[in-house]
This record gives structure tokens, C-alpha cells and sequence, in this order.
């Protein structure tokens, strides 16, 4: 076994891992590996020339300072127990530090895995409010923006300690949701139907129910900044690391 980046070559054989550990559809296969992939940011544990247990990330930045959001971290049924993702995320956590990474954040998807995390030095970083609600009857007026407009509201919107997410952050995120902003408000939705998921709002809540109305929607999910529910975690990697508050896109 050998801890490594991959070359383009190996795209297919990640491609059949992700399958392996995550079932995504081809679709979403092929768009992560068109816009999120970059093999600079990928470290893959190799049974000769075969990924056999990978992880990517997507550089973002937290006062000026540059983070690593680590995405997708993958074992392929058949190595589990090996404990090759404790070899590969340790072997992470070198190369981060050692390119001048202040930190590293990642958002598990179960108790289970924050658990397996914490043991591995992750701390939780900040929390959210998740909260659904339905149409109201009276419109929110709103607009479509490109997500060059949206980075820049964001970056007036975001709270102190939160993480700057563009780059290929952007790109990928482009293609999963759409951006709006109004008086008082600016979001990432992504509808399905006449239901829409809000993978990150900034501003008045209050507003949620007449921005349904006026995109169409009946329900909704919305997710913000602040509330007590934990979210992401992070592990410092200098001592001088800036405390991370806020970190928003998880690509879930």
C-alpha cells in the first residue's frame, strides 16, 4: 500500500470507488470530476495502482488565512477495518500543513462519523439552524444573480469567522444550486418540484415564507448561521489558526 495524488489517469478507477462508497449517479460523478476535481487535492491510498481509499478538498480561505474542506473521504467496501482511513486522513493532515494550510474543516454525515473524527483531533466549529417552513401568500420580491454577484454579497453577509468558499467551491456549487438575493436577504437554493432546499441562507428568516411563495415553491428547507445544532468541525494545523464560527456549503 502507498499513500499518493492521483494522475488524470486514475479518474475512472475514483470514479468506481466514489460509486463503491457513495452511489451517486453518473450525472453527479461527471460533474464533480469535470469541476471539483483537481488531483493536486486529492490523496489516495493505492493497492498497487488502484485507489483503494481517497479524499478530496476544495481550498477555501478564513481571514485571509487558507483552509482545506475536505469532501468525499472514501474506503472501498472491500478494505474497510483496515484502518486505512486513519492512515490516509494522518497522511492528510501532513501534506495540508506542510503546504501552508492553517486548518482543515469537514462536515460528517452521521454521530458515528463526528465521533471517528473527534478521536482524530476534529473539534466542532460553529453550528446552524435548520428550520422548514411553507408558503406564505403574501410574495417576497427577489432576483436571480450570477455567482459572481453572489460571492461578492457574501462576502458582506458572512459573520465574523466564517469561511470564504469560491473558486471551485463555486463552480461546483453553480451547478447544483441557484442564487438569489433580495432586500435583506441573499441564498443558495436548489428546488426539486414545488419543494426547495436552502443550503445556506443569510438574513431575515422571516422572510423564508414569501420567498416561497414568489419562486413557486410550497415547502421549504433552510439552513443559516447561528442556532445550536453542530455542523462542521475543524482541526487547527497551526497554532496560530484564526477560530472558525461559520463554515456554510457542505456539498451533501
Amino acid at each position: 500500500m502507498r499513500i499518493d495524488a492521483p494522475s488524470p489517469d486514475h479518474v475512472p478507477r475514483l470514479r468506481a470507488l466514489w460509486q463503491d462508497a457513495f452511489g451517486d449517479s453518473e450525472d453527479f460523478l461527471e460533474l464533480f470530476f469535470t469541476l471539483g476535481f483537481s488531483p493536486e487535492c486529492c490523496r489516495c491510498v493505492f493497492q498497487e495502482d488502484t485507489p483503494v481509499a481517497a479524499a478530496y478538498w476544495f481550498d477555501c480561505t478564513l481571514e485571509g488565512r487558507k483552509i482545506a474542506y475536505l469532501y468525499a473521504v472514501a474506503t472501498h467496501s472491500s478494505q474497510r477495518g483496515k484502518g486505512l482511513c486513519r492512515m490516509l486522513m494522518e497522511d492528510i493532515r501532513r501534506v495540508l500543513a506542510e503546504q501552508g494550510y492553517c486548518a482543515a474543516v469537514l462536515v460528517p454525515q452521521s454521530a458515528g462519523l463526528r465521533q471517528m473524527y473527534r478521536r482524530m483531533g476534529y473539534r466542532d466549529a460553529g453550528s446552524h439552524r435548520a428550520f422548514s417552513c411553507t408558503a406564505a401568500v403574501d410574495p417576497v420580491p427577489l432576483r436571480s444573480i450570477s455567482p459572481e454577484e453572489f460571492a461578492r454579497r457574501r462576502r458582506e453577509l458572512l459573520p465574523k469567522g466564517g469561511v470564504i468558499q469560491e473558486g471551485r467551491n463555486l463552480a461546483f456549487l453553480s451547478h447544483l444550486a441557484e442564487f438569489y438575493e433580495g432586500s435583506g436577504f441573499l441564498m443558495a437554493a436548489c428546488r426539486e418540484g414545488d419543494c426547495l432546499t436552502v443550503p445556506e441562507f443569510l438574513g431575515d428568516s422571516s422572510l423564508c415564507p414569501g420567498i416561497l411563495f414568489s419562486l413557486g415553491c410550497k415547502a421549504g428547507t433552510f439552513r443559516s448561521p447561528g442556532g445550536d445544532t453542530p455542523f462542521a468541525m475543524a482541526l487547527p494545523l497551526r497554532e496560530d489558526a484564526p477560530e472558525m464560527a461559520y463554515f456554510g456549503f457542505a456539498f451533501d
